[in-house]
C-alpha cells in the first residue's frame, strides 16, 4: 500500500472528479423534467409533509455519517467527530446520485482521511467495512420487505416470486453466517498485503441497525411526499420501498433510476396514481438526492477554501 505521490495525488483528486460526475447525473435525472414540472412537483406537497420529508433525509444522512464512525472503530482509530461528519455526508452524497459507491465515495474518503493520517491500507478498511455495513443491513431489510411487500408488487410472474424467495433465502444465510463469523471467526483475512478481521458481535450488531435506520429514513422522505395523495399502508410502502431501495443499489443505476418506477407502479396502479407517483417521486429525487449534494458542494468548497488559505489540514 505504499502509493507513489502521483497516485496519491490522484486518487485524491479523483473525490473531485466524482463529485462533479454526481452532479451530472443528478442533472441528467431532473432535466428530462420542466422547471415547471418541479416546482408544481414540490408546491403541490403540503408544507407540513415537505417539512416531514426534510427532516427523515436529515437523519438518514446522519446515519450514513456514522457508518464512518463505525469504520473508525473499526480500525480502532479516532478523529474529530466534525472530521467523520463530513466525510460521510460528502461521500454519501456523492455515491448516492454518480453510483459504484465504493469507488466513488471511496475516492473522496481517500481525499479527507489521507490528510488526517489514516493510511491507504486503513482507509481500503473502512470502505469495506462500510460496505458490509450497507450489505448486512440490506440482508435484514430484505427479509423485513419479503414480509411486508405484497405479492402484487412485483406482478404476478411467477419466476419473479422465486427469485425473491430465492433473495430471501440467500439473505437469512448471509446475515447468519455473518453474525457467526463476528462470534467465532477471530482469523485475519489478508488480501494484497491489508488484513480484514471480522467485527466483534456488538459492532455487528450496530452495522445492521444503522444502516437499518439510513434505509428507513429515505423510505420516510418517500412516504411523506406521497401519503398525502394517496392512500397506502405504510407496511405495504416499506415492504416495497425496502426492496425497490435494495434493488436499486445493486444495479448500479444511479439514484436506482427505473427500480422505483418499476415496483410502485404494480402497487398503485392506475393512471392517476401514476400521475401523482411521477409528482412524488421527482420530489424525493429533488429531496433526497438534489439538496443534499448541493450542500455538500458548499461544505466542500467552504472546506477546502479555508484549508488552501491556511495551507494547513484543519484540526
Amino acid at each position: 500500500m505504499k502509493a507513489s505521490a502521483f497516485f496519491n495525488k490522484l486518487v485524491s483528486w479523483l473525490g473531485l472528479f466524482f463529485f462533479v460526475l454526481a452532479a451530472y447525473m443528478i442533472y441528467r435525472q431532473l432535466s428530462k423534467y420542466s422547471l415547471a414540472e418541479l416546482k408544481s412537483a414540490l408546491l403541490a406537497i403540503p408544507k407540513e409533509n415537505l417539512f416531514w420529508a426534510v427532516g427523515a433525509s436529515f437523519i438518514g444522512y446522519v446515519a450514513l455519517s456514522t457508518y464512518d464512525y463505525l469504520a473508525l472503530k473499526y480500525i480502532k482509530k479516532k478523529l474529530a467527530a466534525w472530521k467523520w461528519i463530513l466525510t460521510g455526508f460528502v461521500g454519501f452524497s456523492v455515491s448516492n446520485n454518480a453510483g459504484h459507491a465504493i469507488v466513488s465515495g471511496g475516492a473522496v474518503r481517500y481525499r479527507f482521511y489521507s490528510r488526517w493520517g489514516i493510511t491507504p491500507a486503513n482507509i481500503v478498511k473502512m470502505v469495506t467495512f462500510s460496505g458490509f455495513t450497507y450489505l448486512v443491513a440490506c440482508f435484514f431489510l430484505i427479509i423485513i420487505g419479503y414480509v411486508l411487500t405484497p405479492e402484487h408488487a412485483f406482478g404476478g410472474n411467477d419466476s419473479t416470486k422465486v427469485s425473491t424467495l430465492i433473495t430471501m433465502i440467500l439473505s437469512v444465510i448471509g446475515i447468519l453466517i455473518y453474525l457467526w463469523g463476528s462470534l467465532n471467526y477471530k482469523k485475519a483475512i489478508v488480501i494484497k498485503g491489508v488484513d480484514f478481521k471480522m467485527p466483534d458481535f456488538k459492532l455487528a450488531l450496530e452495522q445492521i441497525f444503522i444502516g437499518s435506520i439510513d434505509i428507513v429514513m429515505a423510505s420516510l422522505v418517500l412516504y411523506s411526499v406521497l401519503i398525502s395523495f394517496v392512500e397506502i399502508d405504510f407496511v405495504t410502502f416499506m415492504g416495497a420501498f425496502i426492496i425497490a431501495q435494495v434493488l436499486g443499489v445493486y444495479s448500479q443505476v444511479p439514484g436506482g433510476l427505473g427500480v422505483f418506477e418499476l415496483v410502485f407502479s404494480n402497487i398503485l396502479p392506475g393512471q392517476d396514481n401514476q400521475a401523482i407517483l411521477f409528482g412524488a417521486l421527482i420530489a424525493y429525487r429533488i429531496i433526497y438526492y438534489l439538496l443534499p449534494l448541493i450542500l455538500s458542494g458548499i461544505v466542500l468548497v467552504i472546506y477546502e477554501y479555508f484549508r488552501s488559505r491556511k495551507n494547513i489540514d484543519l484540526a
